[in-house]
């Protein structure tokens, strides 16, 4: 017989490798691997990300509990584990250690409950007895994991099923496909969310319906970025364009969202696209002088192969591009999450294309930081995107395509700013 209850074992590893400790996923993934391991039964499992890093999580057995929080800038994991019964949690720790990539580390050993210090009492379990005979093992655990986009100061957190159905460090980025319990699939870049199944529609409705009913006639259109393919579905409804033409830096990108977001990647294969897997901050730059109706900037926030994106020297090229009536448009950020970067943008827009030639479009997509984003534009010509010319063409078009964002109202009402946003724009 045993003479304690419980053995716990508190764990520090250390140099451990830093990206496997800022990720929930794989967390959660090698926890519930310990426990099954050393023969434990696991009946829930919770783990959170914090921001702007780290990560927290138990993984409750029915022999206990398995720990841990991270730190991810020093490396450093503390662990706790604790079991009762014949189950070895040491078995547990050597798995943890070799899936953390822990160059050293340090464990204390301790009994819990010592029996011979301890007085049974009796007490009326009949009808917790008859309850766990009715109960059968469903041979699932419930899992409670938590993906967190966020900055230094704020973040948003989507719980998700744990699942990765995609994860590639690209030479540019880590593309990862996830699966939210609310918004269904999402795709990640570098831990930021790009798009979800849910809500994907808010973005790329808006991205390119305005620009392309403010046109007369819109025959070339040139896509840099948008990799997960929403935009050139969205361009490719309306049937006075001629040619799409996308340039997409990573392949990974439309590799993961072709396979597992296929709703939203459902246009490339379209005969009217030519698909180029480069660098659109070089492509634009050999660009032919106005040779495109309307030019789109579907990139991320303004980090690793989308920083380009943000240059004067970029704007510049996109302006020579664009014929004498064109529309750039530009994934535009948010006033309220990166508000430097938003001000900056518009600046810049306003400096090559005319101060009342930049206007700013703002949205709402659910599952982006705040709520609140924006598109940004650069105008050329006698082409005004602010005010609609023929609402009959839209009303009829949003019926047939069956959209679900943009509408008349919606296109003059985007263009509507708060007061803040006009300060930080001026």
């Amino acid at each position: 017989m045993s003479t304690a209850l419980g053995n716990h074992i508190l764990v520090e590893f250390m140099n451990c490798e830093p990206h496997i400790m800022n990720d929930v996923a794989a967390i959660e993934r090698d926890m519930v691997g310990a426990a099954q391991k050393a023969g434990a039964t696991v009946i829930n499992s919770t783990f959170h990300h914090f921001s702007p890093y780290g990560v927290s999580g138990v993984v409750v057995i029915q022999e206990s509990h398995l720990a841990i929080h991270t730190w991810p800038e020093y490396g450093y994991a503390a662990v706790d584990l604790f079991t009762c019964g014949e189950m070895n949690a040491w078995i547990s720790f050597d798995h943890l250690k070799e899936c953390f990539g822990a160059k050293s580390y340090s464990a204390l050993e301790m009994k819990r409950g010592s029996v011979n210090l301890l007085t049974r009492n009796d007490f009326d379990i009949s009808t917790m007895r008859q309850k766990a005979a009715e109960w059968r093992n469903p041979e699932f655990f419930t899992r409670n994991v938590w993906f967190t986009d966020k900055d230094d100061d704020q973040a948003l957190s989507l719980r998700f099923t744990g699942d990765v159905f995609y994860d590639v460090q690209s030479p540019f980025q880590r593309v990862r496909i996830l699966e939210s319990y609310k918004y269904g699939k999402m795709l990640a870049l570098d831990d930021m969310v790009m798009t979800t199944e849910k809500d994907e529609f808010h973005y790329h409705e808006m991205i390119s319906h305005p620009a392309l009913f403010s046109l007369t006639n819109p025959k070339n259109v040139l896509v840099i970025g948008g990799g997960d393919g929403g935009t050139i579905r969205e361009i490719l409804r309306h049937d006075s364009v001629e040619s799409v033409t996308m340039v997409e830096i990573d392949g990974h990108v439309i590799e993961a969202c072709k396979e597992f977001l296929p709703r939203i990647a459902s246009s490339f294969d379209h005969p009217k696209l030519k698909l180029i897997v480069d660098d659109g901050i070089a492509f634009i730059k050999n660009a032919q002088a106005k040779s495109y109706d309307l030019i789109v900037v579907d990139g991320s926030d303004p980090v690793g192969p989308a920083e380009g994106l943000f240059s004067v020297e970029f704007y510049t090229n996109c302006h020579n591009a664009l014929n004498d009536n064109g529309i750039l448009v530009a994934q535009g950020e948010s006033p309220k999450f990166n508000e430097k970067a938003f001000a900056e943008l518009n600046k810049t827009l306003q400096q090559i294309f005319g101060k009342n030639n930049a206007p700013v479009s703002l949205f709402f997509v659910p599952t982006y930081p705040t709520g609140m984003w924006s598109f940004q534009y650069g105008l050329k010509g006698n082409v005004d995107v602010r005010k609609l010319q023929d609402t009959t063409r839209v009303d009829s078009f949003v019926e047939s395509q069956g959209l679900r964002y943009y509408n008349e109202d919606i296109h003059e009402a985007t263009f509507a700013t708060p007061n803040f946003v006009k300060q930080l724009i001026k």
